[in-house]
C-alpha cells in the first residue's frame, strides 16, 4: 500500500514572487491561504480576473518595476524609489525620464554590454 502524497505547498509570498504580483496588492484568501503546485498551475494558465489587472495595472512588486523601467534593483534603491509602483506611474517615469533614471538606464546598459562581451570571449576560447 502507497500512501498517498501530500501536494506541495507554496507561502503566499513565494506564490506572489513566483507570479510576479505584489502581494500586499492580492485578494485576502489569496494573502491569508496557501497556494499548491496544482492551484499554481491553474493560475499561471487560466488567470483569474484578480491576476490579470494586477499584472496589467499594478502595483507592480521591485523587480517587475526594475525590468519595465529598464534598471537594476539596485538602481531603484540608489534612486529612493522602494515602493511598488503602478503602470500608470512606470509610463510618467518613462515619458518625464528623470535624470536618476537616464542614469541608471547607463550603468544597466554597460553591465549588459560588459556581460555580453565576456560570453563572447568565454565562447571563443
Amino acid at each position: 500500500m502507497t500512501a498517498r502524497k501530500k501536494p506541495q505547498m507554496l507561502k503566499p509570498s513565494t506564490a506572489a514572487k513566483k507570479l510576479g504580483i505584489h502581494l500586499p496588492a492580492t485578494p485576502d484568501e489569496f494573502r491569508d491561504g496557501t497556494v499548491s503546485r496544482e492551484e499554481m498551475a491553474a493560475l499561471l494558465q487560466d488567470p483569474p480576473q484578480w491576476l490579470t489587472v494586477l499584472r496589467a495595472q499594478g502595483p507592480h512588486p521591485r523587480p517587475v518595476v526594475a525590468e519595465k523601467l529598464g534598471v537594476s534593483i539596485a538602481g531603484l534603491a540608489r534612486a529612493g524609489v522602494d515602493e511598488a509602483l503602478t503602470t500608470t506611474q512606470i509610463e510618467a517615469l518613462l515619458a518625464d525620464r528623470p535624470e536618476w533614471l537616464r542614469r541608471e538606464r547607463e550603468v544597466q546598459a554597460g553591465v549588459r554590454a560588459e556581460n555580453r562581451r565576456i560570453s563572447r570571449r568565454r565562447d571563443a576560447d
